[in-house]
């Protein structure tokens, strides 16, 4: 019965691995986000408090913080702002400031639009170009 488990020691120190790089991943993009959501991930991070914790300092819902936090991990792990940063050279200033709202914070095409006094299809319209540029200098292409 002991040569079940043989390998379990293994699979856990590479699980434990890549949480760790995970978890310095997050660590050093934690420092693109402005205001509200890099507060929260510092105190997830390296301070950290629990929802529940987070949830009485803020004075919001325990679930509403943990929705909040995981969208933020999805979005600085996706990465796909940080290709937008490597090809900065090929965007505007504006262009780059729409990627940054839409793909690190999260705002919606409908918010920018109005944010920026634009209209809906003008913000589209830059996002999907920005999309397409990525999807076109892809390493899987």
């Amino acid at each position: 019965m002991g040569k079940i488990h043989d390998n379990l020691s293994q699979r856990m120190l590479i699980t434990k691995e890549e949480y760790r790089d995970r978890i310095e991943l997050l660590r050093n993009r934690v420092n693109l986000l402005k205001g509200k959501d890099k507060l929260l991930m510092t105190m997830y991070l390296d301070n950290s408090n629990s929802f529940r914790q987070m949830s009485r300092l803020s004075g919001l819902d325990e679930t509403s913080i943990s929705r909040r936090i995981n969208k933020i991990i999805e979005r600085l792990i996706d990465g796909k702002y940080i290709a937008y940063l490597q090809n900065r050279k090929r965007f505007t200033v504006a262009e780059m400031t729409i990627a940054k709202e839409y793909f690190l914070l999260g705002l919606s095409v409908r918010k920018i639009a109005e944010k920026r006094h634009w209209t809906y299809y003008q913000a589209y319209k830059i996002i999907k170009k920005i999309q397409q540029h990525l999807k076109d200098n892809s390493p899987e292409n």
